[in-house]
């Protein structure tokens, strides 16, 4: 059961980092003049971002995976805390990237350099904070943690459905993803190069 519950938080790991590549692939197209500012796709880009992982996925890790492994080993504490901080702060850092979009579609002067700042710092800032997940964390509790624990947590994130790999997922995420496809560039996507 503990591959099943990884193999979830993996993929639902990639899905946040596909949304974040295509949000990095944009970012350079803007950065050169090469494309205009697609804000359907960028608003879609960051309501994924805010709804998925900042309000399904990380809740569920903090309560069942980072919870399950301080219940058997104090190993990973100092790990857990400055991983769930690093959740907590994901809010503010929500709002800070809305407002920041919501400035640049305004119009407002050196709002799209002060947007792409932030957005390639949040992309960033997740890249590093997932992979402490799978290089770190998840290796301790693949050590630590037994059988029930797995079971929970994968019952837990089953419920998740990522919209990526999931095609029975609720429909508001689906539909989401299926925007940021849509409307996003090839290679990356199925909108115009």
């Amino acid at each position: 059961m503990s591959q099943e519950a990884i193999e979830i938080i993996r993929g639902e790991h990639r899905s946040l980092a596909a949304v974040l590549d295509a949000a990095a692939f944009l970012l350079g197209h803007l950065r050169d003049g090469r494309a205009d500012p697609d804000f359907k796709l960028l608003h879609a880009i960051v309501q994924y971002i805010e709804e998925f992982p900042e309000r399904l996925h990380h809740p569920k890790e903090d309560q069942y995976l980072f919870a399950r492994l301080k219940s058997r080993t104090h190993d990973a504490d100092e790990l857990i805390d400055r991983l769930e901080r690093e959740h907590r702060g994901g809010e503010s850092r929500m709002a800070e990237l809305k407002q920041a979009l919501a400035e640049f579609e305004g119009g407002s002067p050196g709002a799209a350099d002060a947007f792409l700042r932030r957005l390639a710092t949040y992309t960033e800032f997740n890249r590093k904070h997932m992979m402490t997940e799978e290089r770190e964390l998840i290796p301790m509790a693949e050590k630590h943690l037994l059988p029930e624990d797995w079971n929970e947590i994968a019952f837990a994130f089953r419920e998740n459905r990522d919209p990526m790999f999931a095609a029975q997922g609720p429909s508001e995420f689906r539909q989401l993803f299926h925007t940021i496809v849509n409307l996003m560039p090839s290679p990356l996507g199925l909108g115009r190069p």
